[in-house]
């Protein structure tokens, strides 16, 4: 079995990291305080972060370190964009 190597690159804080046979990588970036995509080396993209702009009120979401509402993270490529979206987690009671 061939391993295949890839490089990849965070465009916000500038971390670089190289796996064999992984598809798609995450990280944990100081910048946006969350876990980010990291984007193939020698690829020119914006990773951004986009807070919720709606009523939060007892939803469970996913919070950035500054415990900020994050409804997505997108990537924008020269070829299009990849979206991450948090929808709220659902709770019940017993």
């Amino acid at each position: 079995m061939i391993a295949f190597v890839v490089d990849w690159y965070c465009p916000n804080c500038k971390l670089s990291e190289q796996t064999r046979d992984l598809p798609n990588r995450f990280h944990h970036c100081p910048v946006l305080g969350m876990t980010a995509p990291l984007v193939r080396k020698g690829t020119k993209a914006k990773v951004e972060a986009h807070l919720r702009e709606d009523y939060i009120g007892n939803d469970l979401v996913q919070v950035s370190d500054a415990g900020r509402p994050v409804m997505s993270i997108t990537t924008t490529r020269d070829d299009g964009q990849d979206v991450v979206v948090f929808a709220p987690t659902a709770k019940g009671t017993f």
